[in-house]
C-alpha cells in the first residue's frame, strides 16, 4: 500500500490500510488515519492529525508551517476530520502562535488550488471551488459553498448555508443562508437553491425571506435589524442569523 518512492518519517503514525502513492513525503508528527489515500507527490507535514478516509490528490501540501511572518517555528497544529477530498495542489497551513490549530471538519470537498491559511476553522459539508482562498483566522460554518476564485480576507466569518459567486472578494462577514457576489461582495438574496436542496421547509424559507427583507431592504441599522429579528422571530434559522450578525466584528456584507 506504500509506493517504494514515498518518503515517510519514522516519527509519523500511519494507519495500516493507508494508501501512499509515488513520491509522497510524510514528515515528523503526522498521524494519518484509516483508509486515507494519497495519490502522488503529496506532502504531509506535522504536527498534523488526519482522520479516516481522507483522499489527497496530486501535489497537495497539508500541514505546512504558517506563512504569517509572526511565525518563528513554535509548535502549532493542523487537524483534519474524516471523509474529505482535497483535489490537486490544495494547501493547508498550521496555526501561527504557540499551540494554535488550523481545523477542518468532515465530509468536505476542496477543488484544485484551494488554500486554507493559518488558524482557520472550517466546518462540515463545505465545497470550495477551484482557487477558493482563505486568509488567516477565517471561520467557515457548515454547508458553505465558495465559488471559483473567491478570496476571503483574514478574520472574516462565513455563515452556514451561504454561497459566493465566482471571483467574489469577501472583506466582511457573510451572513448565513445568503448568496453574495461581487468585488467587494454584496448580498444578492437568499441561497434558495441550497436551502431547498438541504430540506428547508417552505415555512422556514418564508421566515428567512422576511429576515432578509428586514436586514437588507428596510434601511435599518444593524442594531435595529437584530432587535427586530430577536423580538419577532421564532424560527431557529432566523435566530441564528440574528446572533451571527450581532456578533460580527467586521460588519456583514
Amino acid at each position: 500500500m506504500i509506493h517504494p518512492t514515498a518518503i515517510i518519517s519514522p516519527r509519523a503514525q500511519i494507519a495500516s490500510d493507508a494508501e501512499i502513492g509515488p513520491f509522497c513525503v510524510i514528515r515528523d508528527g503526522v498521524e494519518l488515519g484509516a483508509g486515507c489515500k494519497l495519490e502522488s507527490h503529496v506532502t504531509l507535514a506535522g504536527p498534523t492529525k488526519v482522520g479516516a478516509r481522507n483522499h489527497f490528490h496530486a501535489y497537495c501540501s497539508i500541514g505546512a508551517q504558517s506563512q504569517d511572518l509572526k511565525y518563528h517555528a513554535e509548535p502549532t497544529y493542523c487537524e483534519i476530520g474524516e471523509d474529505n477530498t482535497f483535489r490537486e495542489f490544495c494547501s493547508v497551513n498550521r496555526g501561527t502562535l504557540p499551540g494554535t490549530v488550523t481545523k477542518i471538519g468532515s465530509h468536505n470537498h476542496f477543488l484544485s488550488y484551494v488554500h486554507i491559511a493559518h488558524d482557520c476553522v472550517v466546518g462540515n459539508h463545505v465545497i470550495f471551488s477551484n482557487n477558493g482562498t482563505l486568509a488567516g483566522h477565517v471561520l467557515v460554518e457548515d454547508h458553505v459553498i465558495l465559488g471559483g476564485f473567491t478570496a476571503v480576507h483574514q478574520f472574516c466569518r462565513l455563515g452556514r448555508h451561504c454561497i459566493t459567486g465566482g471571483c467574489t472578494k469577501v472583506v466582511q462577514d457573510v451572513a448565513p443562508y445568503m448568496l453574495v457576489d461581487g468585488n467587494p461582495a454584496k448580498a444578492r438574496g437568499l441561497n434558495l437553491v441550497g436551502l431547498q436542496r438541504h430540506g428547508f421547509s417552505e415555512e422556514e424559507i418564508r421566515a428567512l425571506k422576511h429576515a432578509y427583507k428586514t436586514v437588507y431592504m428596510r434601511k435599518l441599522n444593524r442594531a435595529q435589524a437584530v432587535a427586530e429579528l430577536e423580538s419577532s422571530a421564532t424560527d431557529a434559522s432566523v435566530l441564528h442569523l440574528a446572533a451571527f450578525i450581532k456578533e460580527s466584528q467586521r460588519g456583514v456584507t
